[in-house]
């Protein structure tokens, strides 16, 4: 797995949570997610604790290291898709 530092596991929240989980959203492809605010929560397991939430803005460390983990046999039980071959981001207007 490739797993970041700390500092680069922490992403800006670019929207309150809250707006960015009932705004429009749409899925894209993990490689092109980079940049864009997350529209759902993403907690891998183990360790069961969250990565991305609502409206953090997207980077390509916490997604490698969510790949690379679907890839090592995490867990992502509450992505819309698991496998995160996509992601659900704030749709852009």
């Amino acid at each position: 797995m490739d797993v970041p530092s700390p500092a680069e596991l922490r992403m800006e929240q670019a929207r309150l949570p809250r707006d960015a989980y009932f705004e429009p959203h749409e899925d894209v492809p993990v490689h092109r997610a980079a940049g864009r605010p997350a529209g759902e929560m993403i907690t891998p397991y183990p360790p069961g604790i969250p990565a991305v939430l609502p409206g953090e803005r997207l980077t390509e460390p916490v997604l490698r290291y969510l790949s690379s983990g679907v890839a090592a046999g995490l867990n992502l039980p509450d992505a819309a898709d698991t496998q995160l071959n996509t992601i659900r981001v704030v749709a852009q207007e």
